[in-house]
């Protein structure tokens, strides 16, 4: 169904096309990318300051407020990546000038995960376990998508949604280190002493990232609202009848209790997680049409210079803890309860503000500084 949708839009895009649409930045989508870079803050504060102590996604376990802080945080990673992708299409360079940036900033992302981003979660540069997160992937998607942009926009956006829909037939395939890469996370020794695990592998982040380019298409028509509205309420009616019925799109298979209807997989992203999430994102993007301003949308216009400020703020602040309470004389803490991350979490988002408006005012106001489209 999307790749009909993905088709159709671009077979009409001449007939509906408003030239003033395409001059305008979008504000819906600095918006819906700011909504969900303050719910990773949120996910990432909980990581450090939590004293749950277990997973959350762990039903027999975890209660019902600490399983749905980490749910809705669900939406950052392919929100962020489906929208990479459109701001790729978005950005009308000329196909060679795009495929350059697209590798370049790639690899740049690459380079970023496994030096700055990996350094902020452990603050050891010796550390031995390196965890290839969502930056890496972005970046090495960024690579692929500049080979598929020799096809038409739709085609792409087309090949991404077949990705998304049937990634899942090669649940069962095993293999090794290369596979894991591209679809199956687990651990592996690259180096002696030296462990590396996968948990954004890319086939399935690069279908949504080619979708996103695909996107573009229809965020240009004049009626895009009808279209986001039909795309999201389907991919909604997809994820629930593939819940309910089960056998395919998820290996977690909905049993009970109630909350585990929306207990799907992400490490791959599922079909199931996949249409769980970017439904509801599509329909939040033609709610948001027509609107701009505002922090969120400072943040959403900022999103790697927030990604790893964020990062250092929320460790910086908990080893702050530690440092206080040892000149205290009180024995180290080992987290707190959800209220006193949800407070942390506001106090980190509020703290991010001011940085991310002047990174933002610098970016629009030296656009002949190319250097600063890579941060």
């Amino acid at each position: 169904m999307l790749v009909q949708l993905l088709t159709f839009a671009s077979q009409n895009q001449n007939a509906r096309y408003s030239p003033r649409v395409r001059r305008e930045r979008l504000g819906s989508v600095d918006l819906l990318r700011g909504a969900v870079m303050v719910l990773m803050a949120l996910d990432h504060t909980r990581d450090f300051f939590s004293n749950a102590g277990v997973d959350p996604t762990n039903l027999e376990q975890a209660p019902a407020a600490l399983f749905l802080t980490r749910w809705v945080t669900h939406f950052c990673a392919p929100v962020f990546v489906l929208l990479a992708g459109t701001g790729a299409y978005l950005s009308h360079r000329p196909k060679r000038d795009l495929q350059t940036f697209l590798i370049t900033r790639g690899l740049w992302l690459v380079v970023l995960e496994v030096t700055v981003v990996s350094f902020a979660w452990s603050f050891n540069p010796r550390w031995p376990f390196t965890m290839l997160q969502v930056i890496w992937a972005i970046g090495w998607c960024m690579v692929g998508l500049a080979l598929l942009v020799e096809l038409p926009a739709a085609a792409v956006g087309a090949l991404g949604a077949a990705i998304i829909f049937a990634h899942n037939l090669t649940d069962g395939v095993r293999g090794g280190w290369l596979w894991s890469v591209a679809h199956r996370p687990q651990v592996f020794e690259p180096l002696a002493g030296h462990r590396v695990r996968v948990p954004y592998p890319l086939l399935p982040w690069l279908g949504v990232m080619a979708a996103g380019y695909g996107l573009g298409v229809i965020l240009e028509r004049a009626d895009r609202r009808r279209w986001l509205y039909a795309i999201g309420g389907a991919l909604v009616a997809i994820f629930v009848a593939l819940r309910l019925l089960g056998g395919y799109g998820d290996p977690h298979a909905f049993t009970a209790p109630a909350l585990d209807f929306l207990n799907c997989t992400k490490y791959p992203p599922s079909l199931e997680y996949l249409a769980m999430t970017l439904g509801p994102a599509l329909i939040a993007l033609a709610a948001l049409d027509g609107r701009a301003g505002g922090p969120l949308a400072i943040f959403g216009r900022v999103p790697l210079f927030y990604y790893v400020a964020h990062l250092y703020l929320i460790h910086g602040a908990r080893l702050a803890v530690f440092a206080v309470e040892k000149a205290l004389g009180r024995a180290p803490s080992h987290g707190w309860s959800l209220p006193v991350v949800y407070a942390v979490w506001l106090a980190v988002v509020a703290a991010l503000y001011v940085p991310c408006r002047w990174f933002a005012a610098l970016k629009a106001r030296r656009r002949d500084l190319a250097w600063l489209s890579y941060l």
